[in-house]
């Protein structure tokens, strides 16, 4: 048959081509966002002044905060460039995703086969989607430095890296067998919903030391279980080989030197495979000792012992990074640089957070001219109504700053708060960070929309069947006419058939690859056109010179469920008859060698109601996986829709 064998090529250019015109289209609409927002704001400051006056002064950002808001937001910024790879569309969900959960229990490949087969319905869709969701945490997590905006980031950022890990990294393998801390678990996105979590505490958490104590806790319990399970025996991890092949760290750095990448690094890469597989009981009983000692060291908090072991830890993640997990960018499908980074930078803020916070500046007094000039009473300070900056502390407690009299009775109603002016004079109090941090997160939200229509969506995407064999063709002439005998030995003929349209095909009753798939396809496409079905007839002639009498045309209607379909016509007649309808149509047959199946054309025609033909599609189902299958019979059913309006 015309599509046994053929596949999608990850770089499809039909499938690239879409994805870059979204991206570019969806990149118009967020530099739109920040351009709209941008002329709001100073709009709004030019045509009504907020009252003048010095904002409250806000309390130093702790070091360990700014590490991880910084270092998690650069690392969203790479992940969304990583998403924008040509393969992502088509190669994510089954090159990436879908391995991940190899091995784990069947609950686990259930909800990832859920999210795989929701990105493989809308590969463009999806695909670009998570670019810009990363795209605009990243962006929002460095504008936002202090107050709600800020915490909402973290929020956000800790949200969506638990959406990661559960559907795309399948839990971070912890669930499969062969797990290691070296190989990446408990997975990256997991590190990045604890950091966006630590970002999203309030202000008060990050006083004194406690914070921090709670991080290297944490971690040294982690790294000291992940110490004992390298360790275990019989999991893999002492012998650089087995026989003639390679132990799981050997086994996997080959596995990461076939990625395309430099030549200098896959020769790393390459030699520390090699090595590894000599002398995996070294490799191990480093690792092991290594993981061990720094685990240890955190747990303690002992300042002498605290330092050297943040430093072995750092030092060995630099190690696993570059020549176990191969810094995880490369070969077309990265979609992180894996877990070193995220575990190192978690580490070094708990280690910063040990030193107390800076105290808060105090905010300005009044001018002493101003007292004067009010006769030596206290004079307010005005305040911005929506302030970037979280307040100045005065204790272990955030302290909220008085707010004048007319923003305290503006409180008293919501409906005040949204009044035309009220909002004007609160965009233009914001500071030019609070402005940014809604404009990313508007970037967010082109990627959510989408995102969230593709997971309900159960209808593929065109793009996929468009693909394996081009967009349709539009006709509009005269469909030849036939008069044929249906699988119930009825006469069926194109005149009589007058009034609906026509989807017609032609299948071989024997054949055991694509026929059976184009007629799940029809069979879908009915499902599809739901209460429009009725008016549309699914017609296919048998295209065996052979095995054509109705006994075979009934059999392949009861072994593809076709039976019970009221608008199903499997049509056949004498051999010269048939001849004839395959050349009006266009159909070439040839005789399989060893055996009866019979190479054809795989083509679907739309006739309208009026008997002319509308649309011919190339119907080479390709690999006849359920995304394609659905998107041709997604094709199919707009089709018909299409004719059916212009009947």
């Amino acid at each position: 048959m015309s599509g046994m064998g053929s596949s999608l090529q990850l770089t499809n250019s039909t499938v690239v081509a879409a994805f870059r015109s979204a991206l570019i289209h969806q990149g118009i609409i967020a530099l739109l966002i920040y351009f709209l927002l941008a002329m709001l704001w100073v709009s709004a400051r030019e045509w009504l002044p907020v009252a003048g006056g010095q904002p409250p002064t806000a309390a130093a950002e702790p070091a360990a905060r700014r590490l991880l808001r910084i270092g998690f937001g650069v690392l969203w910024l790479v992940d969304g460039l990583l998403q924008a790879q040509p393969g992502m569309p088509l190669g994510l969900a089954s090159n990436v995703t879908e391995p991940a959960a190899a091995g784990s229990p069947g609950w686990v490949r259930h909800l990832v086969d859920f999210a795989a087969t929701g990105w493989s319905y809308h590969p463009v869709n999806a695909a670009a989607a998570a670019v810009w969701i990363q795209i605009g945490l990243g962006l929002w997590l460095l504008t936002a430095v202090h107050g709600p905006w800020s915490r909402l980031a973290g929020l956000a950022s800790a949200g969506w890296g638990l959406a990661v890990w559960v559907f795309g990294e399948a839990f971070g393998g912890i669930f499969a067998p062969g797990a290691s801390w070296l190989f990446g678990a408990p997975g990256a996105a997991l590190l990045y919903v604890a950091a966006g979590l630590l970002v999203a505490l309030p202000a008060r958490a990050w006083l004194g030391d406690r914070l921090g104590r709670g991080i290297l806790a944490v971690s040294g319990l982690f790294f000291a279980g992940m110490a004992v399970l390298q360790a275990w025996p019989g999991r893999g991890f002492w012998q650089g080989s087995a026989g003639r092949q390679p132990g799981n760290v050997a086994s996997m750095v080959h596995g990461m030197a076939q990625a395309q990448q430099p030549g200098f690094l896959a020769a790393l890469v390459r030699g520390f495979g090699t090595f590894a597989a000599a002398h995996g009981f070294a490799v191990n009983l480093v690792a092991v000792a290594a993981l061990a000692v720094a685990g240890l060291g955190l747990l303690s908090s002992w300042r002498p012992l605290l330092r050297p072991a943040l430093v072995l830890l750092l030092a060995l993640c630099v190690a696993d990074w570059a020549l176990i997990q191969d810094m995880g960018v490369f070969g077309g499908l990265g979609t992180d640089p894996n877990s070193m980074i995220p575990t190192a930078l978690i580490a070094a803020a708990g280690f910063l957070a040990l030193t107390r916070a800076p105290s808060p500046a105090a905010v300005p007094s009044p001018a002493p001219a101003a007292a004067e000039a009010s006769g030596g009473a206290e004079v307010p300070v005005p305040q911005p109504a929506l302030a970037d900056a979280t307040v100045a502390q005065a204790g272990p407690a955030d302290a909220v700053p008085a707010e004048p009299a007319a923003a305290q009775a503006g409180a008293a109603s919501w409906r005040d708060r949204i009044r035309p002016g009220r909002l004007l004079r609160d965009i233009g109090a914001a500071s030019p960070r609070t402005v940014g941090a809604a404009a990313a997160l508007g970037v967010a939200v082109i990627g959510v929309i989408p995102m969230a229509a593709a997971s309900a969506s159960t209808t593929a995407s065109p793009i996929i069947a468009q693909a394996l064999d081009g967009s349709s063709a539009p006709l509009d002439f005269r469909a030849p006419a036939f008069r044929l005998t249906d699988q119930d030995g009825r006469p069926v003929s194109l005149a009589s058939l007058h009034g609906k349209v026509v989807l017609l095909t032609f299948l071989d009753p024997v054949c055991t690859s694509d026929c059976p798939i184009i007629a799940q396809e029809f069979r879908q496409a009915d499902q599809l056109l739901a209460g429009q079905a009725s008016r549309v007839e699914l017609v296919a002639v048998v295209s065996n010179p052979i095995y054509n009498t109705i006994s075979y045309t009934q059999a392949f209607d009861r072994q593809e469920n076709l039976a019970g379909l009221r608008n199903w016509d499997y049509l056949t007649g004498p051999v010269n008859t048939l001849r004839t309808v395959w050349r009006q149509y266009g159909i070439a047959d040839q005789i399989l060698p060893a055996g009866g199946m019979v190479g054809h054309s795989d083509l679907a025609y739309v006739i309208d109601g009026s008997g002319r033909t509308r649309t011919e599609l190339n119907f080479d189902p390709g690999p006849g996986t359920a995304s394609s299958e659905a998107s041709f019979a997604g094709e199919l059913a707009t089709a018909a829709r299409q004719s059916l309006g212009t009947s």
